[in-house]
């Protein structure tokens, strides 16, 4: 006699087998039907000749686009959630869609309470009560991937984590970003239990700056905000350049700002850990773009194995300008947004046929600063505050001697000893 068929179990298998199809048909349909909606609309807003009612209606279409892509993204989750807070930067997007994806960044659809405590109770052995003296169900943040069980071991992040807080302490008198402390006892793959560190997202620091009374545009926010992002950028700068291993996603969500414009630092499931010849390479190509030295820009990306055809005659100040788009936060005087598929972009003149897998991390990181900066209205050369660090970099592995290291009159302590001891 044959067995009964498990219906419900032939069932899941299928539906778990088409689930990726029917996400990414999903996917092309929906941004199929946010593009047709610009086209359609191009072709309206060309019969309106006020030039003011224009820009009226180009940022109702961008809302009605934000809220297409927030939707999508909401209901696919996951990677679309990581690829809406790539897009919805501030030198990228339009202001409508910043505004709206910028809320994937800490409010992602979170897992029910239930389902939360299901886990912890298995991982840990003991009911909630037992576990935390209180436990808030509403949950202050949610992430995007980490929902997705299967995707990250939080036994490793918490590794993570406390490599780069060890390695930022270590380094400094006072670390530029605050890490939590990981509470060791409670970690395990399926959960992670650290410290809390009091603060307000840096998506709510225009509001916070004015419900005190001070002057967004004023010095006082100015200097806040300077101050924020010069010590979010030398988290960054110590970490990819001196240590190679570095923490790999700083958007908004992941962004805390403390008492005193301390900078909070959170999320460490995404992590890289570069090459020794890719890190150095990566440091040489710093001090070309904060120089402006086109020659030595060609020399970093053959050193990088970053593969170029020109497709235009001045090769190597394109280059130059290439490396300043994909790895530098400073924009173009006047320039709010960048558009690197236009005809005048150095990404159109100059074609990368090879780039290596693990220096898109390093770019990602830039550009998510780069969004940062501009959010703040803050316009900045992360290339030219982490010269001094790609300069100790490159003397620690012997490559560049002190005689060789311009001084200036902001210099780190460790470059003025080296150049004193040559």
């Amino acid at each position: 006699m044959l067995p009964p068929l498990d219906f419900k179990g032939i069932q899941e298998k299928f539906s778990s087998h088409f689930r990726p199809w029917h996400r990414s048909f999903q996917f092309w349909v929906r941004t199929a039907d946010i593009y047709t909606g610009y086209k359609a609309f191009q072709l309206r807003v060309s019969f309106e000749k006020d030039v003011q009612k224009q820009e009226a209606m180009w940022e109702r279409q961008h809302e009605l686009a934000a809220e297409k892509i927030y939707a999508m993204c909401f209901d696919l989750g996951g990677f679309f959630l990581k690829v809406a807070q790539i897009v919805g930067k501030p030198d990228l997007a339009p202001a409508a869609w910043v505004r709206r994806l910028v809320t994937l960044c800490d409010r992602a659809p979170a897992t029910p309470f239930t389902d939360v405590q299901l886990v912890l109770e298995k991982e840990f052995g003991r009911s909630i009560t037992e576990i935390f003296e209180r436990f808030d169900v509403d949950p202050i943040g949610s992430a995007s991937i980490a929902q997705i069980g299967y995707e990250f071991d939080f036994a490793r992040e918490a590794n993570a984590m406390e490599r780069i807080r060890h390695f930022l302490y270590e380094n400094n008198k006072k670390p530029p970003v605050l890490v939590p402390r990981v509470i060791r006892d409670m970690v395990s793959r399926r959960a992670l239990v650290m410290e809390y560190i009091d603060g307000i997202p840096i998506l709510n620091l225009g509001d916070e700056i004015a419900k005190r009374g001070i002057d967004p545009g004023g010095k006082i926010a100015v200097v806040a905000k300077r101050k924020i992002l010069e010590s979010l950028t030398l988290a960054y700068g110590q970490m990819i350049l001196k240590s190679g291993f570095f923490h790999a996603d700083p958007h908004p969500g992941n962004i805390l700002i403390c008492k005193g414009s301390e900078v909070g630092l959170l999320d460490y499931g995404q992590v890289k850990d570069l090459p020794e010849n890719l890190r150095l390479g990566y440091a040489n190509l710093v001090i070309a773009i904060a120089d402006s030295d086109p020659i030595r820009v060609s020399e970093s990306y053959r050193e990088m194995g970053i593969d170029t055809l020109s497709k235009c005659e001045n090769e190597q100040l394109e280059l130059l300008k290439l490396a300043e788009t994909m790895f530098d936060t400073k924009l173009p005087p006047g320039v709010m947004m960048l558009q690197p598929f236009s005809e005048e972009s150095s990404i159109k003149k100059i074609a990368v046929q090879a780039f290596p897998e693990e220096l898109f991390s390093v770019l990602r990181t830039v550009h998510l600063l780069r969004g940062l900066s501009v959010g703040l209205g803050i316009n900045y050369s992360c290339a030219e505050q982490w010269k001094p660090i790609a300069e100790e970099a490159l003397y620690r592995a012997g490559r560049l001697k002190g005689k060789d290291i311009k001084p200036r009159t902001r210099r780190r302590s460790f470059l003025r000893r080296l150049l004193q001891s040559d």
